[in-house]
């Protein structure tokens, strides 16, 4: 397995390869993250795992400083699954003007909504972060986790604007035994915390499951806000939405997604589901 360390070194190898597949992460990678690495080789023989903790994606509170880093750990899960490359930029190679000069790329419609709505700037992060990656890999496919759902949709949709030559695919969210979603956030979570966050992805299908009889949504999302706040949450939205572009669900739409964020003490954690109405099949 190659570590290539900056752009040059990219595109030398790149120029040896045919296809390509990539998969994008920030590190501290865990068995959703080599999971989605798993879905890449079983499509590609050159797959490039990028590593690198996006600046513009991260709010001025937030927990760029202090996200976790384990490089070393990460390439050795990465090398004993048959990675191709690992792609490890500085800061400088990836924006070589400064932040305050990156041209950015910016999604609208979907990027301000949701966890785009308490995150200002963090989806125009998310675009030209991916959208550089794009190019300096230059990817036949990319591989995404269905966690981030609005992430995927607004790389998706960016794809299809900028008319990149980029199949997009998304794989589904990999669970603990509680059914939480794997997060490299968990990490910041007590015992105690991640026995309480379980509470997270059951309101979530409980949820799923309500929505086969009622689709009075404003109703179904508050009492998913109360059954969360009494699981020791401070919630951040708890939402049905069109599972397309993420508009307000309407009983007419063929597929919703229930999507969430909450906070258990100081960490921010999302999930998500998709639901058929059975009304419109």
């Amino acid at each position: 397995m190659r570590i290539l360390k900056s752009l040059a070194e990219l595109r030398r190898w790149r120029q040896q390869q045919s296809e390509v597949a990539l998969v994008p992460t920030m590190g501290n990678l865990h068995d959703g993250h080599l999971q989605l690495v798993k879905t890449a080789l079983e499509r590609c023989d050159n797959v490039v795992v990028s590593i690198f903790v996006n600046p513009m994606q991260f709010g001025a509170n937030e927990d760029l400083d202090s996200y976790p880093r384990t490089l070393e750990a990460d390439c050795q899960a990465l090398d004993a699954l048959g990675v191709s490359a690992v792609f490890t930029p500085q800061v400088t190679d990836v924006y070589p003007r400064g932040l305050d000069k990156q041209t950015r790329i910016e999604v609208p419609g979907i990027s301000d909504i949701l966890c785009g709505a308490s995150r200002p700037g963090h989806f125009t992060g998310v675009a030209t972060i991916v959208c550089k990656l794009f190019n300096m890999v230059q990817p036949q496919l990319a591989v995404f986790g269905e966690k981030d759902y609005q992430q995927l949709q607004v790389i998706r949709l960016m794809v299809q604007d900028l008319s990149l030559p980029v199949e997009v695919l998304g794989t589904a969210t990999q669970r603990e035994t509680s059914g939480l979603a794997m997060s490299s956030r968990n990490g910041y979570l007590s015992t105690e915390q991640k026995q309480q966050a379980a509470a997270l992805y059951k309101t979530l299908e409980e949820t799923k499951a309500k929505l086969s009889v009622n689709t009075d949504f404003g109703e179904l999302e508050a009492a998913a806000k109360e059954k969360l706040t009494q699981a020791g949450f401070v919630p951040d939205y708890f939402s049905i939405r069109n599972a397309a572009d993420l508009q307000e669900a309407t009983p007419e739409d063929h597929e919703w997604v229930v999507l969430a964020a909450a906070f258990m003490g100081k960490t921010r954690l999302i999930d998500n589901l998709r639901v058929t109405n059975a009304a419109t099949k």
